[in-house]
């Protein structure tokens, strides 16, 4: 009788394989209420590495780290029409505290332009104080009615960031920075992910904002998902809350704003993008454990893989010594297959006599004999080799599974079938937007023919890239 395998096949069912490799790869598990997770240490590493690529970036920037509370009145939400409409059906409301009803109910952090808002109103006086870049890192909550994890949850982890600036082209300029040099470069160089970055439509805008930016991936299954976003805000929230500063002239003017984030989501996108049948393959810059040594047993072997790791960490590499030799060596190795380190060493017994281990790599996979000597200088052009191969796949995967369409029926036929469809903006329009939403189908972004950001939804030349998504 065959073996069943560790994970259900892929092509399968993607979704059941991605809830396998969850929990196999021990990554995170539901929390007790509806739509909670619980980040396990292995999957919170990858967040961690996560919040520090993206923290350097961010403060690259020239934005600050701060923190505002998680509790905000509810009337502030009010003061910005589309933004309280958008964001009306996933509030969690509380309404008692410490035995009473409160004055006014408190609405827990969806996300923060109101409270952000309210004392950019205190600190923004003057054109000096111009711009005021803040980030911060925090939880938020959206009610979640089709929850999945990582993915959309009731409560996700983020990073927020909020901008004030003198005129429109300062705004607009820094939200497209955000965009590349922070978002799309992280995503690129470090996730591994090729995503397309483009402009939003108007029904697809985060509400409050006159242009989203976003950033969209093609997972293993052909769908899209949306890994960040940009937001321009204009002048909305600086009218609600009267943030206004006093120009060279003289005179009182209102800020321009931006507002930009991107939450655990990613994690999600690294299992789809990367992950085989075998489970997760992690991306070489981004992990956390990029190497782990394994002893296969014997007294000697646990010695030598502990001087060994001691080499490779003091060269840099982000390091794992696994010495657990009262655990089956083979169970081991499915563990850390699961989890996507990227390279493992395994030494033994009879490797200890010829002086080699064996290298096995996760992400084109294989194994080989090498000297122990020469890992020093092997190791950093071997994970080289492995993120450029994964940011190559997410590119060819993409490429060979996106289509040029003429017609609406041509859109939606590309995107049930598992992949994106291209199709003129102009031929699509609204009308053709809401057609595609009957069924399941959404525009994921507006580009330029030569797949830059156009300025304005009716650019000339500008593209749709539709499909279905998470």
């Amino acid at each position: 009788m065959a073996k069943a395998p560790v994970l259900t096949p892929q092509a399968e069912d993607f979704p059941r394989w991605y809830q396998d490799l969850i929990n196999k790869a021990e990554l995170a598990d539901n929390g007790p209420v509806r739509g909670t997770m619980v980040i396990r240490p292995y999957g919170y590493g990858l967040w961690e590495r996560m919040q520090q690529e993206m923290d350097a970036r961010i403060k690259e920037a020239g934005a600050q780290n701060a923190y505002f509370p998680l509790f905000i009145p509810q009337s502030y939400l009010t003061k910005e029409a589309e933004h309280v409409e958008g964001f009306a059906p996933e509030l969690a409301v509380v309404t008692h505290g410490g035995g009473k009803e409160l004055e006014e109910p408190v609405v827990v952090r969806p996300t923060s332009e109101t409270i952000i808002n309210d004392y950019f109103s205190k600190w923004v006086q003057s054109y000096r104080d111009l711009p005021l870049l803040i980030n911060q890192w925090a939880n938020v909550v959206r009610w979640e009615m089709r929850p999945r994890v990582f993915l959309r949850t009731s409560e996700f982890l983020w990073q927020e960031g909020h901008t004030a600036h003198a005129t429109y082209e300062d705004a607009r300029d820094y939200a497209a920075r955000i965009h590349t040099d922070v978002y799309g470069d992280f995503m690129k160089n470090v996730l591994g992910i090729d995503v397309v970055l483009g402009r939003k439509t108007a029904k697809e805008r985060f509400a409050g904002a006159i242009n989203t930016l976003t950033l969209e991936g093609m997972m293993g299954d052909g769908k899209a998902l949306q890994m960040g976003t940009s937001h321009e805000l204009g002048t909305n929230f600086a009218k609600a809350f009267n943030t206004q500063y006093l120009s060279k002239e003289g005179q009182q003017e209102l800020v321009w704003q931006t507002s930009w984030g991107v939450s655990t989501r990613m994690v999600g996108g690294l299992i789809m993008s990367h992950g085989d049948d075998n489970g997760l393959r992690v991306p070489p810059r981004l992990a956390h454990v990029q190497v782990v040594v394994m002893a296969i047993k014997g007294d000697e072997a646990v010695a030598k893989v502990r001087e060994l790791g001691d080499q490779l960490k003091a060269a840099g590499l982000r390091v794992h010594v696994d010495d657990r030799v009262d655990t089956p060596f083979g169970r081991r190795a499915v563990d850390w297959e699961l989890k996507g380190v990227p390279v493992r060493i395994e030494i033994g017994p009879r490797d200890m006599e010829n002086g080699t281990a064996m290298l096995a790599r996760r992400i084109p996979g294989g194994k080989e004999p090498v000297q122990i000597t020469e890992l020093l200088d092997l190791l950093p052009k071997v994970l080289d080799e492995d993120q450029a191969q994964l940011l190559r796949e997410s590119r060819e995967r993409r490429e060979s599974r996106t289509s040029d369409v003429a017609t609406i029926e041509e859109a939606a036929e590309a995107a049930i079938a598992g992949g994106w469809a291209r199709i003129p903006w102009a031929d699509l329009g609204p009308e053709g937007e809401a057609k595609l939403a009957e069924q399941a189908v959404s525009v994921r972004c507006l580009i330029a023919e030569d797949g830059s950001v156009p300025q304005a939804d009716d650019a000339p030349g500008t593209l749709a890239i539709v499909a279905r998504s998470y």
